[in-house]
């Protein structure tokens, strides 16, 4: 027997404190972004082309970590889950703020993993809010936690700023112990989650086999859409730093890019979940697609400080629509039994691309260089609205044959 529905306030309880957390948690992703590239950069030798590995290595820890912590989470619940995740990392900045110290690029390298592992669970913040919510209010649920990442657009990036000369001579040290307060703060905020587990009976059922999941149309282009959407934010996010550096522009001008482009990601999530609920989510994906092909021709355009600036601010504003679009599409496809392994699916192959992404980025600004960082988006963005199109033409097929049998049976 399944459990009640939430009441409606602890929901909004549980929004709250789920788009505090994801504030905080994004802005150690900003900060992390922001800095680690020129961290590794400073660590290397004449060969540069490995200042993007410790971003690799930390979307490898999200994609290892995204099936554990999902399975994970399915037995002990979200608030267990979530405090692992905020111990990790708070490990995780120490350890980084160590291998500063030391100069050890290895070091990092092995702190970015626990990062990535940390992230692994945060990155459940959305769909804890959809578990307790109904199905009218998921999509704005999901939307308003990933709306507490605005927050996190001018947090991330200022506090990146006041912090990378604190434990000066050592530059940067600083930074990572920040990354580690604002783990703690998360960790003392997931205390306060109410969110129902899934009763014996539902855990017994366990409901479908993933591969019989994921084999339904509207999972697959779900997550064509979260892959290629966050695959594409990710290669050209990871790559802008090193790109503005060999463009001349400093530290400063690169966090305010990322400032720009964080906030673009997360402060359209206040009405994406109401623009999700009037127009579907396959028109919000397929809008989310077409700005981010717009983000690539910006970029071909020029190498100005502006053309970096409405780039990725258009970059930001696409994710939010294909990523949004993408998880609320999701929600239609699993049973609470099934959610688990559903959601766990759905993330350990976006992660896989997005850890791909992060990898290509510096070998590909190094070697082949901007303009084919960009252009690799354009395919990959036709591939979403062609996915949509589809999976639209098909709908409307099932609709008009459903609506001709009932004229008949009539």
């Amino acid at each position: 027997m399944s459990q009640p529905e939430t009441p409606r306030a602890v929901v909004h309880r549980n929004v709250a404190l789920l788009a505090t957390c994801q504030a905080l948690f994004m802005s150690m992703q900003v900060m992390n972004i922001a800095t680690s590239p020129l961290v590794a950069h400073s660590l290397l030798g004449e060969d540069k082309s490995l200042a993007t590995l410790p971003l690799f290595i930390m979307q490898a820890g999200i994609m290892s970590g995204s099936i554990p912590a999902s399975l994970l989470m399915g037995w002990i619940g979200r608030r267990a889950g979530f405090s692992l995740g905020a111990v990790l990392g708070i490990l995780g900045g120490a350890v980084a703020t160590a291998a500063i110290y030391v100069q050890s690029f290895e070091i990092l390298c092995a702190a970015s993993f626990l990062i990535g592992t940390s992230a692994a669970f945060a990155l459940y913040y959305r769909f804890a809010a959809a578990d307790s919510a109904d199905a009218g209010f998921r999509a704005k649920a999901i939307s308003l936690v990933l709306a507490g990442g605005v927050a996190a657009g001018l947090l991330g990036p200022e506090t990146a700023k006041r912090a990378v000369d604190l434990l000066a001579p050592v530059q940067f040290a600083g930074v990572y112990v920040m990354m580690s307060v604002f783990a703690f703060m998360m960790l003392l905020l997931v205390q306060g989650l109410r969110i129902p587990m899934l009763t014996a009976a539902e855990k017994a059922e366990g409901g479908r086999p993933l591969f019989q999941i994921m084999r339904q149309p509207t999972y697959f282009v779900a997550l064509m859409s979260s892959m290629f959407g966050y695959g594409v934010m990710t290669l050209v996010m990871t790559a802008t730093p090193l790109a503005m550096l060999s463009c001349g522009f400093g530290y400063g001008a690169s966090t305010t890019v990322i400032q720009a482009h964080v906030i673009a990601m997360f402060l359209p999530s206040f009405f994406t979940g109401a623009l999700i609920n009037r127009f579907g989510p396959l028109k919000i994906i397929a809008l989310g697609a077409l700005i981010q092909v717009g983000c690539a021709a910006v970029n071909l355009a020029g190498i100005d400080f502006m053309n970096f600036f409405i780039a990725n601010a258009l970059l930001g504003l696409g994710w939010n629509f294909t990523y949004i679009g993408g998880s609320t599409l999701l929600t239609s496809t699993y049973r609470p039994a099934e959610r688990a392994k559903a959601q766990a699916g759905h993330d350990f192959m976006v992660y896989m691309t997005t850890a791909s992404a992060a990898g290509l980025a510096g070998v590909l600004q190094a070697n082949a260089g901007w303009d084919i960082i960009n252009m690799a988006a354009i395919p990959m963005m036709a591939l979403i609205l062609v996915a949509v199109s589809w999976l639209a033409l098909r709908n409307r097929a099932i609709a008009r044959t459903e609506r001709a049998a009932t004229a008949a049976a009539e």
